[in-house]
């Protein structure tokens, strides 16, 4: 395998920095509050010098979104191969991962209704082969679990799949750490219990 060059080097180190910055940046603030100008400023470089590196802000969207598709992916394989693991047991640990990830501040919040980031995400192999892959694994363990009965077989799969989804964004665990008044353990507790047992009452 040939030894990188130096330069090559620099530029893969600030791509790095750039992705770092972002993710960071759409967790924090959103991408509507989310600036190009912000993310040269924090990375200390130009805009100049970013444009070099992506096209766009919604590249940079992108970018960040295909990481997070990658620690995705790794956790979902790690489950994969815990043993003895039920198909619900594995999506309630990535889902778990999930909210660990928005808690800690490193998961991308992106806007459902931009067009522009939208058809940027829909252009962007990278992005949609990783997408189809994580919805193809977690689709097959929904499959098993309404077929074992741990799940609600009057659901759509692809509503469930879309359900856990929308744990990545979900707004009631930053309301809950918010008010300071809870770990947040607990917090994953309650949002787990209420996404997988519902909030009606058991006799």
């Amino acid at each position: 395998m040939p030894q990188l060059s130096f330069r090559t080097k620099v530029l893969q180190a600030r791509e790095e920095a750039i992705v770092a910055t972002v993710k960071r940046l759409l967790a924090e603030k959103g991408y509507d509050q989310m600036t190009v100008d912000a993310v040269a400023a924090e990375v200390g470089i130009a805009k100049a010098s970013l444009y070099k590196h992506f096209a766009s802000k919604e590249a940079l969207a992108a970018a960040a979104m295909v990481q997070t598709m990658d620690r995705a992916l790794q956790t979902v394989a790690q489950v994969q191969d815990r043993p003895g693991l039920s198909a619900l047991e594995r999506l309630k640990a990535v889902t778990r991962w999930t909210l660990e990830t928005q808690l800690a501040g490193e998961m991308p919040t992106l806007p459902s209704q931009n067009s522009a980031l939208r058809n940027a995400l829909l252009a962007d192999r990278g992005y949609m082969d990783r997408l189809m892959t994580l919805s193809d694994q977690l689709g097959e363990w929904i499959v098993q679990a309404q077929a074992d009965r741990s799940l609600d077989t009057r659901l759509p799969p692809q509503a469930v799949l879309f359900t856990l989804f929308a744990r990545a964004c979900d707004p009631v665990l930053g309301f809950l750490q918010a008010g300071g008044q809870h770990s947040d353990e607990q917090i994953i507790d309650w949002v787990m219990i209420s996404c997988f047992d519902g909030l009606a009452a058991r006799p």
